[in-house]
């Protein structure tokens, strides 16, 4: 029998003055039964940086045609490609070839930084693909703060980004940077 995926549900309300965007967002979170607490957190970070009306979550590691993430115009081209971790070569190309701009979004470990340096060169002459991470410590942080149903509220300005996430009755405040690499 196969395993199913796991729902979580996050209220997200969005004040992102670099942007000029205010915006609340429920989400429902299908977590695979391959994917981790932090790795689907690192997909809400993703969305959060980059909310719009039409960012959505695709099906992700169900399906292989797709991103983590995609934005699309009214016409069905796809805007925004965004990927999570370390994508292989073929991918980042079908990524930057499908979309007006591609993002990854990586924690900074060990294995980021072996994978950077080994794909760096290559990656520089995709001129729509922008790679950012985020600190190591991060992804445990916020591991720790996952429960099914989640109250996340998010401000931010000048490329800083302040969460408070209300969940099981804890509420925890962060400030995250995201790098680029």
């Amino acid at each position: 029998m196969a395993l199913k995926a796991t729902i979580f549900k996050a209220d997200i309300s969005i004040t992102d003055m670099d942007r000029n965007y205010y915006n609340d967002h429920n989400l429902t979170i299908a977590r695979h039964p391959s994917e981790n607490d932090e790795r689907m957190m690192l997909r809400i970070i993703a969305f959060i940086v980059n909310a719009s009306e039409r960012l959505e979550f695709t099906k992700g590691l169900s399906d292989d045609e797709v991103p983590d993430l995609w934005q699309k115009a009214y016409s069905d081209e796809i805007e925004l490609w965004v990927e999570l971790g370390q994508p292989s070569e073929q991918r980042i190309k079908k990524g930057c070839n499908q979309s007006q701009q591609m993002l990854i979004y990586s924690y900074a470990d060990n294995s980021f930084n072996e994978w950077w340096k080994k794909e760096h060169n290559k990656l520089a002459t995709r001129k729509n693909l922008t790679v950012y991470t985020l600190p190591e410590t991060l992804s445990s942080t916020l591991a720790n703060l996952v429960q099914r149903s989640m109250q996340i509220q998010v401000t931010i300005q000048d490329a800083q980004i302040w969460l408070t996430i209300e969940s099981g009755g804890i509420s925890e405040s962060l400030e995250i940077q995201i790098d680029r690499a």
